[in-house]
């Protein structure tokens, strides 16, 4: 709760501060990486910092939050800042990482903002920083707890042992522990962070979710090769689909995620678009694998037939449930639809769904935003409602 003396201070300044914020973000990643090129090696993901997606998530998660401060001073809003700390404890970040970034940042807004920036505004946005940050360090310290270790000693060195190539755009990957180390169990659901070295030898970071059942021994993960007009194709995932082998060494953290399968016997509700099919195919493939008699309902949108990830397995893995059923929407289907198949975007209002059912969204963020607005249009309650934001762009999830 943001303090008697800085809340009226936040609300006045928080429309010029929301108004440069972009600008903001852009001098602080500059001067940070200025000053700490060694950030690039291992923590963070340059190719969201060379197309603005970082730049754009900070600078959300800032506004969001010192918004939410004002309007909920009462609520901490832990979807928010859990999926956070996720991310950053699957990369390793410590506590001292925040004071280096709290120098960086307010230098940045002093920069920016200029005379604006009184001792008085400063302490206040100082506040709403640290009352963020504070509360990450202690959601991130919590997750090393509760695994065994510290930010340095998540990561264990993993061998390809196969490499599945799924779609044209899309290799699955299985990898087993190369090191002897401690193989953490995962939650279905969960991602891990793996690190690559690249050309010029920093290793550069990517996080990917596991796409089978935890067996104590492997990990399965898809990875969809980034490429789009206009843009340098991704880094890291050319260099999984064009040099990865089998034989292969990498470098894989511990499991983190919040967004996990609820435990229960309660109807569940996938709805997919694209790659976003990855952390459902493990939560499915958990439920098989545990004999689980739940209702499940597997809802999946893509381009066309081929561009369906997983779809084998997860064709599979429903036939082994009594009560499941699989619907799927394709935008460019090129043949004959089967019955359970549609033209088009995914539409849920044309579907019997489940009663109390819980709903899992992961794929585009678009394509989260439509289908959430559907199901609380059907009246399905928000809390009932998780969904899986790939890449940094995670406040955006919160944004009605």
């Amino acid at each position: 709760m943001l303090s008697e003396t800085s809340a009226p201070i936040i609300e006045a300044t928080l429309p010029v501060v929301g108004e440069h914020i972009q600008t903001i973000t852009e001098r602080f990643y500059k001067h940070l990486f200025e000053a700490h090129p060694e950030l690039f090696d291992g923590v963070f993901n340059r190719g969201n910092q060379a197309d603005g997606h970082q730049q754009q998530a900070l600078a959300g998660s800032i506004a969001a939050y010192a918004t939410m401060l004002l309007n909920r001073p009462d609520d901490v809003p832990e979807a928010l800042l859990s999926r956070i700390s996720h991310k950053h404890a699957a990369l390793g970040v410590t506590p001292e990482q925040y004071n280096v970034v709290h120098e960086h940042l307010f230098w940045a807004i002093v920069d920016v903002l200029g005379e604006t920036v009184t001792p008085e505004v400063a302490a206040a946005w100082d506040e709403v920083y640290w009352l963020m940050a504070n509360t990450l360090i202690n959601l991130e310290r919590g997750l090393y707890d509760a695994i065994g270790e510290q930010p340095d000693s998540i990561w264990g060195t993993w061998r390809v042992v196969d490499k599945v190539q799924e779609t044209d755009d899309v290799v699955r990957i299985v990898v087993e522990s190369a090191d002897g180390g401690t193989v953490h169990p995962s939650l279905p659901g969960q991602y891990v962070t793996v690190q690559l070295p690249t050309a010029d030898g920093l290793r550069q970071p990517r996080q990917y979710s596991l796409t089978r059942a935890d067996d104590g021994k492997h990990r399965h993960f898809a990875v969809k090769r980034v490429q789009e007009a206009g843009k340098p194709d991704g880094e890291v995932s050319t260099l999984i689909h064009s040099s990865l082998e089998a034989g292969d060494e990498v470098t894989i953290s511990a499991p983190f995620g919040d967004v996990v399968l609820a435990p229960g016997d309660g109807p569940l509700v996938f709805a997919s678009a694209g790659i976003g099919v990855a952390p459902f195919a493990g939560m499915v493939n958990h439920l098989a694998s545990e004999g689980s008699q739940r209702e499940v309902v597997f809802l999946h949108a893509g381009t066309s037939p081929e561009s369906f990830a997983l779809r084998e397995q997860v064709g599979e893995d429903l036939a082994a449930l009594p009560n499941s059923a699989l619907e799927v929407w394709y935008e460019q289907p090129g043949r004959a639809l089967a019955a359970n198949e549609r033209e088009g975007f995914m539409d849920v209002t044309a579907l019997e769904l489940p009663e109390d059912a819980t709903y899992y969204l992961c794929g585009p963020l678009p394509f989260m935003q439509a289908v959430r607005s559907q199901l609380i249009g059907l009246g399905v309650p928000a809390r009932k409602i998780q969904y899986e934001v790939f890449g940094p762009d995670l406040w955006q999830a919160d944004t009605e």
